[in-house]
């Protein structure tokens, strides 16, 4: 894996707000949802959450930083140097002195006198390096939360619905997105993103709701507005016409002589708001006109003299 402080694009001295700032704009640009059509783009996503969880975590830069685990996160072997010993010389760190004692490269003692056993200093010093490397272990974190953002149909956002959907690792799963649900709600789906190596804990994933807008209303707070185009004959002699609403067509009674400048409220046919309030749907009239119609024209030209 590539330095996590390159792959963030931000300095090695960058603050904690700096490091912060950089990942959500990175986390913006290689959403894969924005880059449907990279095949890479999955690999450069998680890359990007996999540097942030080691620089973004003050305990893990600090390790980083150090040296004492790399930047999968995953601690490194702490090596002994100047292991090679001669007479007189040093090995590991230690100095051995060969005194009067027989030969004994301990001391008088040797490994059976009164002296320790050099088992000892091998045990001590194998025993101190495992605690050290016990130390570098990176405490279980709960890994970076994860983002992606999901379409609904107007309808489907005031009925509610159930989707199948992909996640940004690639897993896929039912998710209910629920009646009333507003555009730009967030929801947290728990547990289901990536999975920390050491503790086996999941983060969670944030699901942006998108209302796509629909063709057929205007929304205006919790009310919607839509037009019906009449017929004239049926504009002048009045009767029930046809109106779309998001649950499905109802039939609704227009008066004789209904203009364009008239409009028909259906009540509780809008959005639901906050607190369970629900909108209206106002309809509009738009009068269609024949393309020819000898005696209508003719009698317009009668009730004009």
């Amino acid at each position: 894996m590539r330095d996590p402080y390159q792959i963030l694009g931000v300095a090695r001295t960058a603050s904690e707000a700096e490091i912060k700032k950089a990942y959500r704009r990175r986390a913006k640009d290689l959403h894969p949802d924005r880059n449907q059509d990279d095949p890479k783009a999955q690999d450069r996503f998680s890359e990007l959450n996999g540097a942030y969880e080691i620089v973004g975590d003050e305990a893990k830069r600090k390790q980083f930083d150090a040296g004492q685990i790399d930047a999968e996160g995953k601690p490194k072997f702490q090596g002994f140097e100047g292991m090679g010993a001669g007479r007189g010389g040093r090995a590991g760190g230690f100095e051995f002195n060969f005194g009067q004692g027989g030969g004994q490269p301990f001391g008088a003692g040797g490994a059976g006198g009164a002296g320790f056993d050099p088992a000892d200093i091998f045990g001590s010093l194998f025993g101190d390096a495992a605690r050290r490397q016990g130390r570098t272990r990176p405490e279980a974190q709960k890994p970076p939360e994860q983002s992606f953002t999901l379409e609904v149909t107007l309808a489907q956002a005031v009925s509610g619905a159930s989707r199948r959907v992909r996640l940004p690792g690639g897993r896929e799963v039912e998710v209910t997105i629920p009646e009333g649900v507003a555009d730009g709600k967030v929801m947290r789906l728990r547990g289901l993103g990536q999975t920390d190596p050491f503790s086996g804990q999941a983060g969670d994933v944030l699901m942006t709701i998108k209302v796509k807008p629909d063709s057929r209303f205007v929304t205006e707070g919790n009310d919607l507005r839509t037009r019906v185009t009449v017929p004239l004959a049926q504009a002048v002699l009045g009767g029930p016409i046809h109106v779309p609403t998001l649950t499905g067509t109802v039939e609704m009674k227009i008066p004789p002589l209904t203009g364009t400048t008239r409009s028909f409220r259906l009540r509780g046919k809008g959005l639901k708001g906050e607190g369970g309030a629900v909108g209206d749907l106002f309809v509009a009239i738009d009068i269609e006109m024949p393309a020819s119609d000898a005696e209508l024209t003719a009698l317009m030209k009668a009730r004009a003299e």
